[in-house]
């Protein structure tokens, strides 16, 4: 296992830049845990694969994201990924991270805008002891659950490929959300099932990601994946549109110049808009068909389905996909406009919120900049526990959701959030701004973004989102902010706005401390709101 740790360097942690901007596509995260296997099997038995062309990728792509096993030095210490199976994690889990987190890293642990976790700072030497206490608190790929050895698995190589892959996003209110109209929980089981046992997909690069949207209001759509899926009422169980290097209901088939319909966020320009849509029980035989394609035409220093697209037209991708299915698969031209059926409402990630049907409610609340320590997280789980159904939801936003809590109990978990110090109301400005790990964690980092987004956020304007990087590379933002100031030397900033151009936008003012920075975003916001 020691093989895989130490891997990379800490400017290379979260790869390179997508070319739209700044955005980053950070090591892709997602989830893990397998699921029905028998009623996969016959899916994807349907159809039988053709042969690989001989310049097809099937080895492993070189990767410096952090993960379970693969453990990447810091500045601050080294950094663990753990990727949870649809952002969730059980009480008895979290606890695990918890107690691992303390005696092996630094006690911190980190919500992630893929809605995993990561603990940073972890200890020379400890590497090891701290991924087989994951594994064995089932926080591993499935091989590694099934391993009867988890503190010596036979194929530590295996491991590390098969935790890299786990890379499908679905709501944290998946489920539950009353403006859903799939529950897509089993069906990101099937894929993650699938993406693990097809051992060719191991040559997918850690960064390579599915989305699957079922609909709900809340929901991040605006993160651009490489292969996305979206819920559309359709006939009488709906159907899943699909598209590739983009995100659900981008304007436009090409995507060219296309922002996000519902945020008006600039989606991936390599994507695609809307391709065509299957029935739910043929999308992992889908997902099985495009990740092969991916495999077979990519060239090897391809690593994201944006890199195909730009030498491959997305009908000639259909067209070699449909060599793995059964089912007709061509380019749906009514589904050039295609959008989703409700906005996307991140603020619903804050508060209590009314679940369908049953009476119950989901409560949720924001970690200052993502960070809990160890004992706030053995705290969520046990109310998790004494109110809810035992489950925590990470967010891609970096909070955490804790689901099925009864209609008298709600106060009593709202008020113990807060008292957690997790922020409950979309109005505390800490819940508009994001910041990257800076200076103290990060070797290219030119500021302490951490702190000084702390300092930010006590005299930020109300509704204002902004974003602090430490560097260009954007680590901490999956998608464009509003506002970015850009680290330019300890406590100074450059100011961006997002104009709808490349990169993070128009550059306002240079060389501002975070006070200045305050006053001149006060300034802006209020002649916005006047315009």
């Amino acid at each position: 296992m020691a093989a895989f740790f130490a891997h990379g360097q800490p400017e290379a942690l979260f790869g390179r830049p997508v070319r739209a901007g700044p955005h980053r596509a950070a090591c892709s995260e997602a989830a893990a845990t397998p699921s029905r296997d028998a009623k996969l099997g016959v899916l994807l038995n349907r159809a039988s694969p053709p042969t690989v062309s001989s310049h097809a990728v099937t080895t492993p792509r070189s990767s410096a994201c952090p993960g379970l096993l693969r453990i990447v030095p810091a500045r601050d210490g080294g950094i663990c990924r753990i990727k949870l199976p649809g952002g969730a994690l059980s009480a008895a889990q979290a606890r695990a991270v918890a107690d691992a987190s303390a005696r092996h890293a630094n006690g911190v642990v980190e919500l992630s805008n893929r809605a995993n976790l990561q603990l940073r700072g972890v200890r020379s030497g400890h590497e090891a002891a701290l991924s087989a206490a994951l594994i064995r608190a089932g926080l591993g790929p499935a091989s590694a659950l099934s391993s009867a050895h988890p503190d010596a698995p036979a194929d530590p190589t295996a491991l590390s490929r098969a935790d890299d892959i786990r890379n499908v996003m679905i709501s944290p209110a998946a489920g539950r959300d009353p403006h859903a109209l799939i529950d897509t929980a089993p069906l990101c089981g099937e894929l993650l099932t699938l993406l693990q046992n097809d051992a060719r997909f191991a040559a997918l690069s850690p960064k390579f990601a599915l989305l699957l949207d079922g609909g709900e209001q809340l929901a991040q759509v605006d993160h651009p994946h490489d292969v996305w899926l979206a819920a559309s009422p359709d006939g009488a169980s709906g159907r899943f549109v699909f598209g590739l290097a983009g995100c659900p209901g981008s304007a436009g088939a090409t995507a060219s110049n296309s922002t996000h319909a519902n945020t008006g966020e600039p989606c991936d320009a390599n994507g695609t808009g809307a391709l065509a849509a299957v029935p739910p029980p043929r999308v992992p035989a889908l997902v099985r068909g495009l990740l092969h394609t991916f495999l077979d035409l990519a060239a090897a220093d391809a690593t994201r389905m944006r890199d195909l697209l730009a030498t491959h037209s997305a009908d000639a991708l259909l067209r070699h996909a449909q060599r793995y299915v059964d089912f007709p698969l061509a380019r749906d031209a009514s589904l050039r406009h295609w959008q989703r059926h409700i906005p996307a409402d991140a603020s619903l990630r804050l508060g209590a919120h009314a679940q369908r049907g049953d009476g119950t409610w989901y409560v949720g609340g924001q970690a200052p900049l993502g960070r809990i320590d160890a004992a706030t997280l053995r705290d969520l789980a046990a109310l998790a526990q004494t109110h809810g159904n035992g489950m925590l939801h990470a967010t891609p936003w970096q909070s955490v959701l804790l689901p099925d809590i009864a209609t008298q109990a709600v106060s009593t978990v709202l008020a113990k959030l807060s008292a957690l110090g997790l922020a409950c109301d979309p109005a505390q400005a800490i819940t508009h701004v994001i910041a990257c790990a800076g200076s103290a964690g990060c070797a290219k980092g030119l500021a302490d973004t951490k702190t000084d987004a702390l300092q930010l956020a006590e005299c930020l304007p109300a509704g204002v989102d902004v974003h602090l990087t430490g560097c260009p590379r954007s680590c901490a933002a999956a998608h464009r902010a509003p506002y970015t100031l850009l680290a330019a030397a300890p406590g100074r900033y450059d100011l961006y706005r997002r104009d709808g151009g490349p990169g993070f936008g128009q550059c306002v003012a240079p060389q501002l401390t975070i006070d200045e920075a305050a006053a001149l975003l006060a300034r802006l916001a209020r002649s916005t709101s006047h315009a």
